[in-house]
């Protein structure tokens, strides 16, 4: 019913904050990053590196730009954040000998014992959200389509 209820908002109330599918996705994106915050605490990280964590835990010493492009992210934005972590040691960075122009981010042994302790951080983030893995996947398979039509838009 309440699903129901939303397509009727978003339709008959076209300027109604809460008809809004960009907010919608803004407000669960914050409470995500809420959750996040809280569970990423005792592993010494933040969301953003989180995300670049696991870029690396599928595929070390990939360069600067593969991380964004997995991320979405430009060098820009990626660089002060490689940067802190890699004074924080989980990381390193250096120049590549065939291409200097290009940088490869490798795991460092703590980062990758790091790994280890973030192996619960899933099933947290399942019991904050409260739906089962199947759910989830189910959304991720909907907001990555969502995510392409938009791109597709652009």
């Amino acid at each position: 019913m309440a699903s129901n209820q939303s397509a009727l908002a978003y339709s008959d109330q076209p300027l109604s904050l809460d008809g809004q599918l960009c907010f919608a996705l803004y407000s669960t994106s914050l409470a995500m990053n809420k959750v996040y915050r809280g569970i990423l605490k005792d592993l010494g990280l933040t969301y953003p590196q989180y995300l670049v964590m696991l870029v690396l835990w599928e595929g070390d010493e990939i360069t600067v730009s593969d991380i964004g492009h997995h991320l979405f992210l430009d060098s820009a934005t990626l660089t002060p954040l490689l940067k802190r972590m890699e004074t924080a040691k989980l990381i390193q960075r250096e120049r590549a000998a065939v291409d200097e122009r290009q940088v490869i981010v490798s795991l460092t042994a703590k980062g990758r014992k790091l790994r280890e302790k973030a192996l619960d951080v899933p099933r947290q983030v399942l019991c904050a959200a409260g739906y089962s893995s199947g759910d989830v996947a189910g959304m991720i398979r909907k907001l990555g389509a969502l995510r392409q039509s938009l791109v597709a838009s652009i």
